[in-house]
């Protein structure tokens, strides 16, 4: 999931195919399925989403966290940002709550308002996608360590960008690249974010 977030698109691929050769548990096929969908995989992530439903069909992080993202993902994937905001609704009421995923490997939470931010900005709906970006900025006991925390900065400079807000953006994108001030140069992510930050007038 890390590697995806970060943009190692080939890393990731082998990591979730590496993840299920030992594992079909829950939290395993949801963590491959969202890797692989950003990743570029729908087909094979889409098979793992349908697995967790079938297997699944009561489990609360499953039905109101999992699918739900995945999904998104895969409308996104497909161009479609307004399905994407609309199937990730029923997330909404429990994405405060830690997800099954975070209580074991200590990532994953609030992973439906990173993806409805991501939605709402591929949509050019900037309000919106601000506010889903400052909740996991807001609740930071939720998110931890996980990157999301470090990337909803970037993603909220995208986003005043978007707006035309050229000091708030430059301010996001700084948040971000002080916090990642020792990363290394070479994480796609990273690198995307210095140059867009160095394009902003």
């Amino acid at each position: 999931m890390w590697e995806a977030l970060f943009g190692n698109l080939p890393a990731a691929r082998q990591k979730a195919s590496a993840a299920l050769e030992f594992s079909k548990g829950r939290d395993v096929e949801y963590g491959a399925a969202f890797a692989l969908a950003i990743a570029g995989d729908c087909s094979h992530a889409e098979t793992l989403a349908n697995d967790l439903e079938k297997r699944f069909p009561e489990d609360t992080s499953v039905q109101f966290s999992y699918l739900p993202t995945l999904r998104a993902l895969f409308a996104l994937n497909r161009s479609e940002p307004s399905h994407a905001i609309e199937v990730l609704q029923t997330a909404i009421p429990y994405e405060l709550a830690v997800p099954g995923i975070d209580y074991y490997f200590f990532f994953g939470g609030l992973y439906p308002a990173y993806v409805r931010g991501g939605a709402y900005l591929a949509a050019h709906q900037g309000a919106e996608a601000a506010a889903e970006f400052q909740k996991i900025l807001d609740h930071h006991g939720i998110v931890l360590s996980d990157p999301i925390g470090a990337l909803a900065h970037l993603q909220l400079g995208r986003t005043y960008a978007l707006q035309g807000d050229t000091a708030k953006a430059k301010a996001a994108y700084e948040d971000f690249l002080t916090l990642w001030k020792d990363a290394d140069p070479d994480i796609p992510i990273y690198k995307q974010a210095k140059a867009e930050y160095a394009k902003l007038p």
